[in-house]
């Protein structure tokens, strides 16, 4: 005579529908947590901390117009990309206001030493002029 055994099922055989039922659904119709914490002291607020918590597939939450995952840089290669572009535009632009002032003071630079005469060309005028007064006094 044997007797049929009255063990549970193993874990997981019975519940693991009903899990798996239950997250289709949290995640199909989302769930919103929010809380705030505040803390006071004799009326003068000192630390207050908001949480906000969404529980929802992609899908859903884009269909709620949360999409904040798409453009940060940490999370999304898209976005890292975009930020990188933007980046390597503005370092262009910056080098190319740089070149700019260089060339502009440059320009300014030899307007002024060939006003005041020690422009390159007025130097080998002047070495001309000494080495033919050096030979005409030997």
């Amino acid at each position: 005579m044997t007797m049929p055994s009255r063990m549970p099922e193993p874990y997981g055989q019975g519940g693991g529908a009903n899990l798996a039922d239950i997250l289709e659904r949290v995640l199909d119709k989302g769930v919103v947590i929010a809380g705030d914490i505040r803390i006071n002291l004799l009326d003068i607020e000192l630390l207050t901390i908001k949480l906000r918590l969404i529980v929802a597939s992609v899908d859903k939450a884009k269909e709620m117009g949360i999409d904040w995952w798409e453009d940060d840089p940490a999370l999304s290669s898209g976005a890292r990309r975009n930020e990188l572009a933007r980046e390597n535009a503005e370092l262009r632009a910056q080098v190319a206001e740089l070149e700019q002032g260089t060339t502009e003071r440059r320009t300014v630079e030899r307007g002024r030493s060939e006003q005041s005469g020690t422009g390159r060309g007025s130097k080998a005028k002047q070495s001309k002029t000494e080495q033919s007064k050096a030979e005409e006094s030997t």
